[in-house]
């Protein structure tokens, strides 16, 4: 169960072990679906149609992204910004499950809710995730612009990066983005934790008996059924996000197609739906909810996953 459990046999680890779950469900899961990060995050910042009819977009499909960027800056290039995104994956999903944890236990001893509530799964897992986002926002940053430029690099390597953007454009570069972050992260995280709970629930019901027996599934399931809700009803936020982090980053953008200034979050939004009218609020959605299935679904299987094998050897040492 992810979130305090109150049944006396339930599964509860210390906080390193929920720490350390998290941070290995950060890496593994980041490792695996890096490349659908990438296209997601070129289509975001394409101001063209995403169509084969725009002579003008560089891209305009999944497949056809995959080729382009293949043909053009190699495989590696599915990995762009990989190092900041594994530092981010590692460092956000200590945080964030260590707070949930945290935050549904003091749910527990300090009200009269239950703490396996969905209403209780959404605040706490929208608090825990403001909490990680707070902590990890500058590597989100480099990671985008990692994933953002093309050839020739602009920044070479992690600490080139850091340097170029504090000398060039101040301290505060490392929190562009971060209002539309928070607004979008609160209700999509806290989808994420009360849909997880809630198809759980619901695969329980609806499955016969043999199928409740593959608990690894059931969490791969019902995570990535949790991803796809959470990404799709908060995803103009998301794009919001991707179009202020690389504000004055343009100039690495040029062979890309059109670049465009944003004010702040209202002037973006204002911008993108004058220039490209509401499907642009949606753009790299496809690609977004293949990644968004993925990374939800492993997240919460390896978070299941290693929390189960703490709590198999917390068991064995309590036994000795």
């Amino acid at each position: 169960m992810v979130g305090y459990d109150p049944k006396p046999d339930g599964r509860n680890n210390t906080k390193f072990q929920v720490a350390v779950a998290g941070s290995v469900s950060g890496l593994v899961t980041r490792a695996l679906i890096s490349p659908f990060d990438v296209i997601k995050i070129r289509f975001q910042l394409q101001h063209e149609r995403l169509s084969r009819s725009d002579p003008n977009a560089k891209y305009h499909g999944i497949l056809q992204a995959s080729r382009q960027i293949l043909q053009e800056e190699g495989l590696t290039a599915f990995w762009k910004g990989h190092i900041p995104a594994q530092i981010l994956s590692i460092g956000y999903g200590a945080v964030q499950f260590l707070s949930f944890e945290m935050l549904t236990e003091l749910v527990h001893r300090g009200s009269v809710y239950d703490a396996r509530e969905f209403s209780v799964h959404f605040v706490c897992g929208g608090l825990a995730a403001c909490m990680a986002t707070l902590t990890v926002h500058p590597v989100d940053v480099l990671r985008t612009r990692f994933a953002a430029q093309g050839e020739p690099k602009v920044y070479n390597t992690l600490r080139h990066a850091v340097g170029t953007m504090y000398r060039s454009e101040g301290p505060q570069v490392f929190y562009k983005g971060l209002a539309p972050t928070l607004i979008a992260i609160f209700p999509y995280a806290g989808l994420q934790f009360s849909c997880y709970s809630s198809l759980k629930h619901l695969y329980m019901w609806a499955m016969p008996a043999e199928g409740k027996k593959n608990e690894n599934l059931q969490n791969l399931l019902c995570g990535s059924g949790a991803g796809v809700i959470s990404k799709t009803l908060t995803y103009p936020l998301d794009l919001f996000k991707k179009r202020l982090q690389v504000g004055g980053f343009e100039h690495a953008r040029a062979a890309f197609g059109q670049v465009h200034r944003y004010k702040g979050l209202r002037d973006c939004a204002k911008q993108v739906l004058q220039k490209e009218g509401a499907l642009g609020f949606f753009k790299g959605l496809s690609p977004s909810l293949l990644k968004a299935a993925l990374s939800t679904g492993f997240m919460f299987f390896w978070y299941e996953f290693f929390c189960n094998v703490f709590h198999c050897m917390n068991r064995t040492a309590s036994q000795r």
